[in-house]
């Protein structure tokens, strides 16, 4: 195994995106507490890291890579063969491929292989129980496997299912006792982020009306270069199936996707298109028109844009179809205003006789001289 231990790229991270993120899915997963969390992202100490890779695999957004670990290169070698092993490097196993932990395979990569009828055999799970890993990286691989049998579920036509091999373990009990136990924080976690601001909406409709909350201040939100990862693009090629219909994938842990919905009450601040790391929220707009749209092919289901929504009306489905290749899905579609004062066009929820920035400047007038 490589001695260099995961590259942070921060551009990618969540955290870094947006300063307010909850996001610590790669702190979650490392057995080791290596991983340390500020607002700028995440930093791994070399001197507790031990080359896992589960960080790296549990991280939607590819904020973090390994040069011990690179999938893509271990499914080139996959894809030629008749049937492939993959062994955990702790256990001593040998295979075709040889992991730093078997949790690092990821759902996707499972899922393709299967799809293509090649054998997998994972190698090395009964070791867990004595690995510096064990609990962390069994509970993962547990989660990438139920993922992959979700997948294989939504491949099924009415009338058979699909004719995929599933990857299976050396021993299949070994990677299940640790699942509850160890992933259970970051399950609760992950589900938070995408359904706590509904719970703690509804909340506070019990409580009754409260203010609108405050705008996302601009020093938040740090722009980047939008990036896609190789395992979302593997995705598009799993969530496919024979009779063309569509593919009903579900919500997942282990699944960098989602759909998107958005409800009333969108204030038309940007912030979820000023935040997203892989450019799956788009803004259209022409002399009249302005249009917010959701390209499900580029989402991973990081879930920064629900924290980034103030007015908190974007949602995710439960259950959604997965094809690859749907036009954008339109999730705002407006008529564009025209400031009385300036003559600019702006976009606005409501009926408005001047545009943002001739406001700003009334009131910074009305500050300055009362």
């Amino acid at each position: 195994m490589s001695s260099a231990y995961p590259e942070f790229r921060a551009s990618r991270c969540t955290r870094y995106r947006f300063r307010y993120s909850e996001c610590r899915r790669c702190a979650d997963a490392c057995p080791h507490d290596a991983v340390a969390l500020d607002d700028h992202g995440a930093a791994i100490d070399p001197a507790r890291c031990q080359n896992c890779a589960l960080c790296v695999t549990a991280c939607p957004t590819d904020a973090l890579a390994s040069d011990a670990f690179k999938p893509v290169d271990m499914l080139r070698q996959a894809i030629r063969q008749a049937c492939f092993a993959i062994a955990c490097a702790p256990s001593g196993a040998t295979g075709d491929a040889v992991v730093p932990c078997l949790g690092a395979v990821d759902a996707g990569s499972l899922a393709y292989l299967a799809k293509r009828r090649i054998p997998v055999e994972l190698r090395g799970a009964a070791h867990c129980g004595q690995c510096a890993h064990g609990a962390r990286g069994a509970a993962q691989l547990a989660s990438q496997l139920e993922a992959c049998a979700l997948l294989q579920q939504a491949a099924a036509t009415p009338d058979a299912a699909a004719d995929w091999i599933a990857p299976r373990l050396d021993q299949a009990e070994a990677a299940t006792p640790a699942r509850g136990q160890a992933f259970a924080a970051g399950r609760r976690q992950w589900f938070r982020r995408l359904v706590g601001r509904g719970a703690a909406e509804l909340a506070q409709a019990a409580d009754g009306p409260a203010s609108a909350p405050p705008p996302i201040p601009n020093q938040a939100i740090r722009p980047g270069p939008y990036a896609l990862p190789e395992r979302r693009e593997l995705l598009q090629i799993v969530c496919t199936r024979k009779d063309g219909q569509p593919f009903q994938a579900p919500l997942h842990e282990a699944l960098p996707m989602f759909a998107l919905t958005l409800r009333p009450g969108c204030t038309t601040c940007e912030a979820c298109f000023r935040v997203c790391p892989t450019g799956a929220l788009e803004i259209e707009e022409s002399p009249d028109d302005y249009q917010l749209k959701f390209d499900a092919d580029r989402c991973v289901g990081c879930a920064v844009c629900l924290e980034a929504c103030q007015p908190r009306v974007l949602d995710v489905e439960a259950v959604f179809d997965a094809r690859p290749e749907q036009p954008p899905r339109v999730l705002l579609a407006m008529s564009k205003q025209r400031c009385a004062r300036c003559d600019r066009h702006f976009v606005s929820p409501v009926p408005e006789e001047s545009c943002p920035i001739c406001r700003d400047d009334e009131d910074a007038f009305t500050a300055i001289f009362g």
